[in-house]
């Protein structure tokens, strides 16, 4: 009866003491409070609704500071300061927002890549270097000036060919890479680049296949010249020469009737030899500035279909042009002698003449490139 009553008396006094202090201690004030705020939003709709407000603006405002504290270290990474988010940063969600990148820079319409940078880069060297192309070859004092300058830079080279021969040097061998790969195939390398520039720039210009055309033919005229005139060369040099034991000229070979049979026995065949170097590379450069001419009536922006085709056209044809230019002075300094680098250059000039300077001034031709020009004989010879 004792041992029953002080644990009647045990309960009824401890019972009271534990409602007051369990709850204190599992449940903080705070957080009594917080529940109690829980389970009347959960009872009110409009409370529902302010919880729910409450509760996305805290995921965003934790989701800012995330990403401020990710770039932070991103920068701090780029710097060598350390690695990207820290060692003990939180890992960042796979999941992208829209309009976020893979690193999580924000991308629109509007943002440049480093693929545009560069693109636009190479694009403002490229318009630099037409740039002054152009200044040099497209004036009309170099069309006016360049056949002259030509002539007498290959009578001076030849002078000085026959008074005071240059040492050898590379551009002396046969085999250097200009004359094997470009020099050798100059017409190919004019044909090609002349071909795709005349048809946009004529295009751009008159809108018309049929005149695009018409002046497409200079290439098939420009062709035939070069045909006729490279036959002509080699039947002159095969009906005067004579195949030789050495290069010393000694010992006739009166069986090898041909220049192939003598250098395919090994002997030496020895005729007059016109400078085909001569005539193809005055023709060549002489016909790229006529039809570079062009260029004083195409004005295009920079986000028409068609600039950077023709400014990439136009860079190469100038280095073209300077590269024919630069292996005629070293043809005449170096090869051939007087004569034939002075029939060479004469039929280079008279191709280019016969044509620019006095066929393509009749109707009845392929015309001159459409260019502001003070003969009027020739504007309108073109526009008929």
């Amino acid at each position: 009866m004792l041992y029953h009553g002080s644990c009647s008396y045990g309960v009824t006094f401890i019972l009271p003491h534990l409602k007051q202090t369990l709850p204190q201690a599992l449940f903080p004030p705070d957080q009594r409070k917080t529940q109690w705020l829980r389970h009347e939003a959960a009872a009110s709709p409009s409370g529902r609704r302010r919880e729910l407000r409450d509760r996305g603006a805290a995921e965003a405002a934790s989701g800012q500071e995330g990403e401020h504290a990710g770039s932070g270290a991103r920068a701090r990474a780029l710097q060598g300061w350390g690695p990207a988010g820290g060692a003990h940063a939180p890992e960042r969600r796979c999941r992208r927002r829209p309009g976020e990148g893979p690193d999580g820079v924000r991308e629109g319409p509007g943002r440049r890549t480093v693929a545009d940078e560069v693109r636009e880069d190479g694009m403002e060297h490229l318009e630099r270097c037409a740039w002054l192309l152009r200044g040099a070859l497209v004036r009309a004092a170099v069309r006016r000036y360049l056949p002259w300058a030509l002539a007498a830079s290959m009578l001076a080279g030849s002078v000085l060919k026959e008074l005071s021969p240059l040492p050898e040097s590379y551009l002396s061998n046969k085999r250097n890479v200009l004359n094997v790969y470009f020099v050798k195939v100059a017409w190919a390398w004019t044909f090609c680049l002349l071909l795709p520039f005349i048809a946009l720039t004529n295009y751009h210009l008159t809108g018309k296949a049929g005149l695009v055309l018409r002046r497409l033919s200079t290439l098939l005229v420009g062709t035939a010249i070069w045909y006729v005139c490279t036959t002509l060369f080699s039947n002159i040099e095969h009906y005067t020469g004579s195949c030789f034991q050495s290069p010393a000229l000694e010992g006739v070979r009166n069986e090898h009737q041909s220049k192939q049979q003598c250098h395919g026995e090994g002997g030496f065949w020895d005729g007059f030899d016109i400078s085909g170097h001569s005539f193809l590379l005055t023709f060549c450069a002489l016909m790229i500035v006529e039809e570079m001419a062009v260029l004083h009536e195409v004005k295009t922006d920079r986000s028409h279909c068609l600039h950077a085709a023709i400014t990439a056209l136009v860079v190469a044809l100038g280095f073209l042009t300077l590269i024919w230019v630069w292996m005629f002075l070293c043809t005449a300094v170096y090869f051939h002698n007087l004569s034939q680098k002075v029939f060479g250059t004469l039929f280079g000039l008279l191709g280019w003449y016969g044509t620019y300077g006095f066929w393509y001034l009749k109707s009845f031709s392929p015309g001159l490139p459409p260019q502001s020009c003070s003969l009027n004989l020739k504007r309108d010879s073109y526009k008929e």
